[in-house]
This record gives C-alpha cells, structure tokens and sequence, in this order.
C-alpha cells in the first residue's frame, strides 16, 4: 500500500508516521508536510532512514503540488491530520485556519476523487478532526458520534467545515471515508504553546505558570500514542463512512491539572513539593472559551476493542521524562533553531 498521512512531522502525526513504519513495512508511507512552525522533522529522527519511509515537503493548499505527487506516487490511501489547530492563533488570524483546514482538506478530496477515478476498490480516505466541533457541555453529558455541531471558534469551525465537506464527497461521490473526533492530546513531542508543555517548560525555568479565568474549563485528556493506536485501529478495522470518538476517558479541570503537574515536578526536579504551584498565575480568559470538552468512545471500545493504555498519571509523568530527556529538543523549539533541519537533512542531498 502507497499510504499518505498529511501532517506527518506535527505532534500526532509523527507518532501516527512512526507507528506505521515500523508496525507496517510492506506499506510505503509518506509523509507530507508544510513544515510550519508547528511541523517538526526531528520528531521522526528514528525512522528517516527506514526504507519504507518518505518525506515530501509541500503544502496541501496547493493544488498543483497535490496533483503533482499523486501522479508520481499512486497514493491507495490518505490519512489526513495537517491542520492549523491552535485556538489562539485562530482568533488572532482565523484566514490561516480556512485555508488550511477548509480548502486544504477539498484539495485533498478532489485531488483523491480525480487520480482514484471511481475506483475505490481498497481505497480510503480518512479524515482526523477534534471534539471542538461539538461546542460546549454544561457539567453533565458527553458527546457521542451523534452530537450536532455547535463550533465556538475560527479553528474549530474550520475543523466542522472539513468534516462536512469528508462527508460530502462520501455521500455526493461515493468515496471511501472514515473520520475520527479526538479529545486534547498530550504526550510526548508537543509543540510548546500548548497548555502542558508550556507548563513543563515554565516550571522548569521558574516562570509564571499561565492560566486563563479561574482555571475551572474542563477538558477529556488522550495520551497521544494511545490516540496514534486509535487512529491505527479505526484505519484498518473501522466501517467505511462511520465516525469514532476518541477520548483518554479522563476529564480534569485546568487547574487541577495544573497543580498535579506541579508536584510532579517537584518530585522529579528534586523541589520542595508546593514550589511549582508558586508560579500559577491567572490570566484573561481565552475569548470564547468552552467550558467543558468530554468524549464518549464506547463506540470506539465495543466496535473495535481500543482502550486507554495508560491512566492520566502515568501519561503524565512519562510525558514529564520525555521533556526532562530531550532537552535540546525543547531548546531547539522554543528557539526555533530546528526549522533549519530540513534544509541540513534533506536540501543538501
């Protein structure tokens, strides 16, 4: 299988890329990114040189480009995961997002409808897209694969855009899609404006701890490599033209969350316990902001047998490890340095 997996050098889609090349090797995956500031090839270091491994740099905006490498390489399926996806970045510039998300998904579809020809015969396009599109849950409920849509931002009213459009050209061309709804990720390899890394990252150098309002939202945490299994298991076992939820079962308050990965913090950086919690500082809350996000995957768990691998603790602190660990790694981040590794790795061959 000629198997493309769009945003594959971002925070879920590298753990999504590595899971495949080296569970599959008799797939050829690809690996297409725009490499913005949130797409990172040092995230994939370990499986650069697998033979089934490769990297194409291009943006899904460009249609030309799509039309381009599914003629060269005679994709049989898509997983799609590229997307602007950073609420804030959305209110300040929502454009980005409906570019990306809106008219980059439809290249996708179109460019897919064209080469596979109504020939759909073990082809597939799957579309990964987030609980935001739900809205906002009061203090009890959670959404099912049934909830309407109810979008409160640019970002996620883009992502619903995507969504209804995948399903579309299900209805309208028979194409083969599935999609999947996750709830927020964490883990290892997350770019450093998001809530926890940003934490990790600030507590660590002894900087005010952000948090927006009272710090009461509530969100359903996923461990990222449980979500990368998720999305391995709806890929091959999934029904064609269904939805699945995903979530890590595992609904916190911000600020709960937060003073949690304060101690562990302290316990793994050798602190007193209560020195991190210092640092807490409210903020204005986010323009907009959801009160609760909270994701039912009974249908994920019963139809295709997935489960969370770890409780929040433990994803915690590994993911507390991998950041202690890789320290370079956030340097080279939080100082942009490692956008010049593609054009050291790859330019210069």
């Amino acid at each position: 299988m000629n198997l493309l997996i769009t945003g594959g050098a971002g925070f879920i889609g590298s753990h999504v890329v590595r899971l495949f090349v080296e569970s599959y090797p008799n797939y050829n995956i690809f690996n297409l990114d725009a490499l913005t500031y949130a797409g990172n090839l040092q995230n994939l270091v370990d499986v650069e040189e697998k033979a089934n491994y490769t990297f194409l740099k291009g943006d899904i905006t460009d249609a030309a480009f799509l039309e381009k490498i599914f003629s060269e390489h005679k994709f049989e399926a898509v997983i799609h995961l590229a997307a602007e996806s950073h609420v804030d970045r959305s209110i300040a510039g929502p454009m980005a997002f409906v570019a990306t998300n809106v008219l980059g998904t439809v290249n996708l579809l179109e460019a897919c409808r064209r080469h596979w020809a109504g020939d759909y015969a073990g082809k597939l396009f799957y579309h990964v897209s987030t609980d935001e599109v739900y809205g906002s849950l009061g203090e009890e409920g959670l959404f099912t694969e049934s909830t309407a849509y109810d979008p409160r931002s640019p970002y996620s009213a883009s992502k619903a855009a995507s969504d209804h459009f995948v399903r579309a050209w299900h209805h309208t061309y028979g194409m083969p899609v599935k999609l999947s709804n996750c709830s927020n990720n964490y883990g290892p390899n997350h770019f450093p404006e998001k809530l926890i890394p940003l934490a990790i990252h600030n507590i660590k150098s002894g900087k005010p701890v952000p948090v927006y309002g009272k710090g009461e939202n509530v969100r359903d945490w996923l461990y990222v490599l449980d979500h990368a299994r998720a999305i391995e298991a709806i890929f091959h076992r999934g029904k064609v033209g269904d939805t699945y939820n995903v979530g890590g079962v595992n609904e916190w308050r911000n600020i709960d969350l937060i003073e949690l990965l304060c101690d562990v913090m302290d316990e793994k950086l050798g602190r007193e316990q209560g020195t991190s919690r210092k640092l807490i500082t409210f903020v204005k809350d986010r323009a907009g902001h959801d009160a609760r996000y909270a994701i039912d995957s009974s249908k994920l768990m019963k139809e295709l047998g997935w489960a969370p691998s770890v409780t929040f603790e433990q994803g915690l602190a590994k993911t507390v490890d991998w950041y202690l660990q890789n320290e370079q790694w956030l340097a080279e981040v939080t100082s942009g340095h490692y956008q010049q590794y593609y054009a050291q790795q790859y330019e210069a061959r």
